[in-house]
């Protein structure tokens, strides 16, 4: 059995990403990993039921032994196994997000022998976490260009307190390998697009955030449109309200995105304004990956065949603690920083991968 790497879950943000990318590489590579001081940082220390359900996934995409998951442990020893497709369902049983149930699946679907099928149900548009629709709208075409297509369904929209989301990830055709991607510079902004959602609730929600996304937005003088989602009293399968915007602008070589969330007393044009300001902070830095990209794509450059440029927006604690367990679990993947490198400032990151293939 191969040497077992330890992971201090305290490191860096001290949250839950630490496990998640964790859990990947370990998944990717073959590597047994013990992973200890789990959110040590946090209010509420150790897994919770979010938490537990991307152990879980992992560990059925790789065939894995666990030990120590149960909620609230603090330390978990993960053994991954042979990578495999199939038909999963996962049930996070409250408003955790389901996007960060994917960080830690999506990069291991990537290598799986045959299509792969993931139906999560808890919160798709929850504070804390990319909403859904910048993982159906950003993330996925970002990643096309390594090489990695997958479909992303949104069944039912759930937000806290009530949850009840589900969504639907098909891989059909799983790459087995990635390749490398340069992403150090996004070209002119050609268009912004976004979509606009407010359930439970009514229409002028939706559309107040987006007539306040698209004022702000059109000073950037591309063409701007912001889709509506709604539904009829009497239709809406929906468990609890909730509204949010996400916004994206089309670039030459890239794509990048801002989000908000309504909540209540918030009024719906602060979400709108907060959303477009966000895009609009990110694009004036002039980098290629927006605050969230530019920690989400360390993951996939590091097992990538060849060398990849990540131009981000902003290190985030996130990109640095991502940055870490790639070290601790991948010594052999070279990162250096081209341009920057200090926390909340633009950054240019040279990363070459393992060229990780798919076995067999």
């Amino acid at each position: 059995m191969r040497e077992l790497v330890e992971i201090d879950g305290s490191f860096g943000e001290g949250g839950g990403q630490i496990l998640r990318t964790s859990l990947a590489l370990s998944a990717l590579l073959g590597r047994p990993v013990r992973i200890y001081n789990i959110r040590a940082r946090r209010p509420r220390p150790g897994l919770q039921r979010q938490h537990m359900v991307s152990v879980r996934a992992v560990a059925e995409l790789s065939s894995a032994r666990v030990e120590g998951l149960r909620l609230g442990s603090t330390e978990i020893v993960f053994y991954p196994g042979r990578i495999r497709g199939g038909r999963f369902r996962f049930d996070i049983g409250t408003a955790g997000s389901i996007t960060l149930v994917l960080q830690a699946a999506l990069p291991v679907a990537a290598y799986a022998p045959e299509p792969v099928e993931m139906q999560i149900t808890g919160g798709t548009d929850v504070p804390w976490s990319p909403p859904i629709d910048y993982v159906r709208f950003v993330l996925r075409r970002l990643l096309e260009r390594m090489g990695y297509g997958f479909e992303v369904v949104l069944r039912r929209r759930g937000h806290y307190p009530r949850g009840g989301g589900l969504v639907i990830v098909r891989v059909p055709r799983p790459p087995g390998m990635l390749g490398a991607v340069d992403y150090g510079s996004r070209g002119r902004v050609l268009a912004v697009e976004g979509l606009s959602h407010a359930v439970r609730l009514p229409r002028h929600v939706a559309e107040r955030q987006a007539s306040a996304a698209r004022r702000l937005l059109e000073r950037l003088g591309v063409p701007v449109r912001i889709e509506l989602e709604w539904y009829e009293p009497g239709r809406d399968p929906h468990l609890g309200p909730g509204s949010g915007i996400v916004v994206w602008a089309l670039a030459e070589r890239s794509v990048l995105g801002g989000d908000a969330l309504g909540a209540k007393g918030k009024p719906a044009e602060r979400v709108g304004e907060e959303a477009a300001r966000k895009l609009l902070e990110d694009l004036e830095t002039g980098a290629a990956l927006d605050r969230h990209a530019s920690d989400m794509l360390i993951t996939y450059a590091a097992v990538a065949c060849g060398e990849s440029i990540l131009h981000g927006s902003r290190l985030t604690m996130h990109a640095w603690t991502n940055m870490h367990v790639v070290r601790k679990l991948a010594p052999e993947v070279e990162m250096e920083f081209i341009e920057g490198g200090e926390l909340e400032k633009p950054f240019k990151l040279r990363v070459r991968g393992l060229c990780l293939k798919r076995s067999g």
